[in-house]
Order: structure tokens, then sequence, then C-alpha cells
């Protein structure tokens, strides 16, 4: 049964008149039209669909549209308003991407760690990446991308 369901996305205020068990996911892309957050395993494992939802990583596969009411989601869109986020950058810099699928993902979840720990060691990105599959087997650059962009980011 759709209900409206009112969030902030992306720092606008949005209303969906959808079913409240409806995957956040489906929410973004299909209802909203921001095709950035991918779609990959569906059941909340590889990470290519993370967002962060007032400010923690969650994964919107997973995450009913009903459990953000009231809520701020951010995706990937919405990371800078002008120009690129700093981990963004970094991951053109180093040239992180190979197929690019699980890319939004690993940002969503760098920006996080890089928000919470700005001068991480390779363990604690290790650690924090761990719940992001890069198929490509990319992690050494992702690695090194968020050690650039930690050296960007503004952390006041």
């Amino acid at each position: 049964m759709p209900t409206s369901i009112a969030f902030k996305l992306n720092g606008k205020d949005v209303s969906v008149p959808v079913d409240p068990k409806t995957p956040l996911l489906w929410v973004i892309r299909d209802t909203l039209g921001f095709t950035g957050t991918k779609y990959s395993c569906g059941i909340g494992v590889c990470g290519s669909c993370t967002v962060h939802i007032d400010g923690k990583s969650a994964k919107s596969c997973t995450t009913s549209i009903g459990s953000v009411a009231g809520k701020s989601v951010l995706t990937i869109e919405g990371l800078a308003d002008n120009g690129l986020h700093p981990v963004q950058q970094a991951w053109i810099e180093d040239e992180v991407a190979q197929c690019g699928y699980c890319q939004p993902g690993q940002i969503m979840t760098a920006v996080e760690l890089l928000e919470n720990n700005p001068k991480p060691s390779d363990k604690d990105i290790d650690r924090a990446m761990k719940g992001v599959l890069c198929r490509c087997g990319t992690y050494q650059r992702i690695r090194k991308a968020i050690h650039t962009a930690a050296g960007e980011v503004n952390h006041d």
C-alpha cells in the first residue's frame, strides 16, 4: 500500500508515494532518477549500493524506504556542491577505477572513513573498506587514493 515517505536526499526535501517496504535503492534510482548508486547483489553483501543515512554508511538494497522517513540520505551525486569531493578527485588522480561498477560504494565508504578517521593506517582502511567488494581487485589503488584524499579532506 503506497504511502508518502518524506526524507532529505542530498540536502533537499523529497516525498515519494511508495510502499514503505520498497528498498531505498529502487526509490533512489527508479523513482527519483539518481543512478549513481548501483545495484549488484541485492542482499547487502557487495556494498555497491552504499549511501549515507544520517552520516552513516548503509546498504540501500536492504534498507526499506520506510526506515528513512524523516532522515537524511546522501548519494554519490550529493557529495560535492561544486566539482568533485576530495575522495572523488583522489580516485581520478590515482586511477582507481577499472570497470568502475563498485566505485560509488567504495567512495561513499571511504568518505565516511575519512570523516571519522582523518589519517587512517592501511589496517584502518582495509577494515573500513571490507564491506565493499571490488571484482576487479583494485584494492591497492583504493588504499592509495584514500591516503591521497586524507591529505585533502577538510576536517573542521
